[in-house]
């Protein structure tokens, strides 16, 4: 299998060699889904997407309830008192401090590679997914493919559709692979083009795998390093590594509940 890495530099040249495509038509309903599919396999083959991944857009199903979630965000609308307490803080931070002690050895080692505190990396984990408990049952590819072809964000999603399908094609999900009603999959529901520029082999099996706790906890810390993060540096409201958390999640509300559980799972 090529890795991730190899897979990502391959199809960014290919993509700058390709010849320019007319870009597939957007739409709002399910109507053009199908028609959008078929023009935008023409631009996933010139970006560099094999069989499997064009097999997996021709299979991709028009997702009506990821349009129902993208239409319907709450987050953005709560303060950070009734987000924390309807997203369980307290229960993820007791948790979390369990999981930091019984594998404490893990966490350092990332911290050491990274810079990561672990409680950043638990906390998004929990905030996430309850600890793996919910990864999510949308279509990945569906979900993202839908995403992109609404008109509403084409241009964001696109690159996270194309990484979706290259993920196919490396072996690391499948066309049935399920995930959040946006596309995110794994234990920290990474969006598809992230995951397939910033995943990381966690536990040294040789393969990428977000649905492997190890795998997808490196993946997080590998992501905010990345970004900026600054080891050592403060990650709270102002500081400077709190600015990296923003690139995990738009809302504000979840930012400063991540800074702030963070700090007191490590405290």
């Amino acid at each position: 299998m090529r890795s991730l890495t190899s897979l990502a530099t391959a199809c960014l040249l290919a993509a700058g060699l390709a010849s320019p495509l007319a870009a597939a038509q957007c739409g709002n309903n399910a109507g053009g889904f199908n028609a959008w599919k078929a023009a935008f396999a023409q631009e996933a083959r010139a970006a560099g997407v094999g069989q499997r991944g064009l097999d997996a857009l021709a299979q991709a199903q028009y997702a009506s309830g990821t349009i129902a979630a993208d239409r319907n965000q709450k987050s953005f609308k709560y303060s950070l008192d009734k987000f924390m307490q309807i997203r369980g803080a307290d229960t993820i931070v007791a948790q979390g401090r369990k999981r930091k002690a019984r594998d404490a050895g893990f966490y350092q080692s990332l911290e050491a590679r990274y810079g990561v505190p672990a409680g950043v990396v638990i906390a998004i984990h929990g905030m996430e997914t309850g600890f793996g408990g919910f990864m999510g049952d949308s279509s990945v590819v569906s979900a993202i493919t839908t995403l992109t072809y609404d008109c509403r964000r084409s241009d964001f999603f696109a690159p996270h559709a194309i990484g979706a399908l290259k993920l196919v094609d490396a072996g690391a999900i499948s066309g049935s692979t399920k995930g959040a009603k946006h596309g995110e999959l794994g234990h920290t529901q990474f969006l598809p083009g992230n995951a397939l520029r910033y995943g990381v082999d966690g536990n040294g099996d040789g393969r990428v795998d977000f649905y492997n706790q190890a795998d997808a906890l490196a993946s997080t810390a590998n992501f905010l390093r990345q970004k900026g993060w600054q080891p050592g540096v403060g990650f709270q409201e102002g500081q400077a590594n709190f600015n990296v958390i923003k690139q995990w999640n738009a809302a504000g509300v979840y930012q400063k509940a991540i800074a702030i559980m963070g700090a007191r799972i490590d405290g």
